[in-house]
């Protein structure tokens, strides 16, 4: 007969030995019946043990996943007593991930015998969480995923368009003229179309997390160092802003990456149009702050400002993003499900990348020339609007910073609500063709009404309103060409990305250095009939040759 108070009688070797002397332990001891025990066990609880005794109860409580923090971690407690005279074998004890609104798992017990006198168990367990959740672990994972890319993009946007703020008072300072300021601006983009193909092979093949994270950090200390490249000359200043291009170039192809491996495509608009309205929240709130700061504080206080925040993001970024749900132990098998489908090749890694067959679609054509007739347009009002506002209209540094916002806003606002439509569509049956073809036409052919209306209209109220429905009509294009991507090869969505963006990135180094260029010798009616030409050229080839299909496998 075993000693009283020895309840262990047999354990499975899987349990380390450090487990089994604290199980051993707090058998020993004789914990009292109700007593929580913390006991650390592996991902998954299923340990085989036989346990005999006379007269013990207690609570054992184990802890599933450790490896988390623990905020994260699930709390297992099995509990058992004492019954008639018997034996009862705890075989195969499973505790099975559940999610937050099942409270309890089951036990699965089968009888077995023993030599020794012993007496018989019940067992229960309940799982809970040892900390109440924050509201942000309350959101759908996938969510969470879009929510940081939105904040990404936020700053992306504000690093960014600070320096269409802070170049008025550069240029007084270092007296460049239009032809340098538009070296300047453009000189960003010298970078940017570096790192479009780059960063959507790289976010392909290793997975978007790392290159998002990297973009980020790259470019927040390139914003961070600008005001010293500035007093150190032009050359400098221009490898500065090359250097920031290059960190924000990887963010599209990355974020393209993770929202095809994260997002259903019956939530495809609705997430990429809540992710790019960061871009334009960015816009709002860096040319809302840049004046104020440069105001009280001076123009470089707006670029270490701004480019401190990308520390704040990472940090965010590194504790709660994956690349892919395969790689989010912590997310729910429900969600999972639901993200994965039938499709759940798609969602992983790739290796060689098809670059004969990506190039031979005109589908894959159509985005790389409709995306560089649309940034075109959307580049040139990005870094020159606050100059035609206090050139043409009159407004000072703070009325050109204030008025530059309207645009913005009213692009934020429209891209969700062009999402909305856009998936509400495709859900009710209609073609994602049909779809992305009325989207993008809208983001093209609105514009270019208003823009062509500018010349006629005298008033700067007048002009900003023209300003604001040609950029509001723009952002459908979030539901047109920047869906498409994912349509026609959701596991390439990187690299057809970095493809068409290379094309954008050449519109925005081309037309904004040639609009600095036209400004010296023309007008900016001139400006603006490229700008339309370009959106109409777009309208053609979009409507002629795209497709919201899969091509690529």
């Amino acid at each position: 007969m075993a000693p009283e108070g020895s309840a262990l009688v047999a354990m499975s070797a899987a349990m380390s030995c450090g487990q089994l002397h604290r199980l051993k332990g707090m058998q020993q001891r004789r914990k009292p019946a109700g007593k929580q025990i913390p006991f650390f066990h592996g991902n998954v609880c299923s340990k085989s043990f036989l346990l005999g005794s006379r007269g013990l109860e207690g609570k054992l409580v184990l802890w599933t996943n450790p490896r988390l923090r623990p905020s994260r971690r699930k709390m297992v407690t099995y509990c058992w007593g004492t019954s008639s005279p018997g034996s009862e074998s705890i075989d195969q004890l499973e505790s099975e991930k559940k999610s937050n609104e099942e409270p309890a798992v089951e036990i699965n017990s089968s009888k077995g015998t023993s030599s020794d006198e012993s007496h018989s168990f019940t067992t229960t367990a309940s799982v809970e969480d040892d900390k109440p959740k924050s509201w942000f672990d309350r959101i759908p994972k996938r969510w969470q995923i879009v929510a940081l890319c939105f904040f990404a993009f936020l700053l992306c946007n504000m690093d960014r368009v600070n320096m269409s703020i802070a170049i008025l008072p550069m240029a007084s300072e270092f007296h460049w003229n239009s032809t340098t300021v538009g070296l300047v601006q453009s000189s960003f983009f010298w970078g940017y179309l570096l790192t479009q193909i780059a960063g959507g092979v790289w976010a392909d093949s290793i997975g978007g997390k790392k290159v998002l994270g990297f973009g980020v950090i790259w470019w927040s200390v390139a914003t961070v160092l600008t005001p010293l490249a500035a007093k150190l000359g032009l050359p400098v200043l221009f490898a500065v802003r090359a250097c920031m291009g290059i960190g924000e170039g990887v963010a599209m192809p990355a974020m393209n990456n993770l929202l095809s491996r994260w997002i259903p495509v019956t939530e495809r608009s609705r997430s990429l149009a809540l992710v790019y309205s960061g871009m334009y929240l960015g816009s709002v709130t860096g040319l809302a702050f840049s004046p104020a700061l440069i105001h009280k504080y001076n123009w470089p206080s707006v670029f270490f400002t701004f480019g401190s925040l990308g520390a704040v993001w990472f940090t965010f970024w590194q504790k709660n993003a994956y690349s892919s749900p395969a790689e989010d132990i912590t997310l729910s098998e429900e969600e999972k499900n639901y993200i994965l489908g039938d499709s759940a090749q798609e969602k992983v890694a790739i290796g060689e990348i098809p670059w004969g067959q990506l190039l031979s679609e005109p589908s894959v054509w159509a985005l790389i020339v409709c995306h560089f007739c649309h940034n075109w347009g959307t580049f040139i009002l990005l870094t020159w609007m606050p100059t035609y506002y206090n050139q043409v209209l009159g407004f000072n540094l703070m009325e050109s910073g204030m008025f530059s916002v309207l645009p913005w806003l009213t692009m934020a606002l429209s891209s969700n609500l062009g999402g909305w439509i856009a998936d509400n569509l495709v859900k009710r049956g209609v073609s994602v063709t049909l779809v992305r073809k009325v989207m993008q036409s809208i983001g093209f052919l609105g514009p270019a009404f208003f823009l062509t209306q500018l010349s006629h209209i005298r008033s700067p109220s007048g002009a900003v309103l023209c300003m604001m429905a040609s950029q509001g009509l723009d952002a459908f294009s979030q539901s047109g060409l920047y869906s498409n991507h994912q349509d026609i090869g959701p596991r390439y969505a990187g690299v057809l990305l970095g493809l068409s963006n290379t094309a954008g990135v050449l519109a925005g180094v081309i037309g904004t250095a040639a609009t600095g260029y036209i400004l010296q010798h023309g007008t900016w009616d001139d400006v603006f009939k490229v700008a339309v030409a370009l959106y109409l050229v777009g309208t053609v080839v979009w409507n002629l040759f795209s497709t919201g299909e899969r091509v690529i496998d």
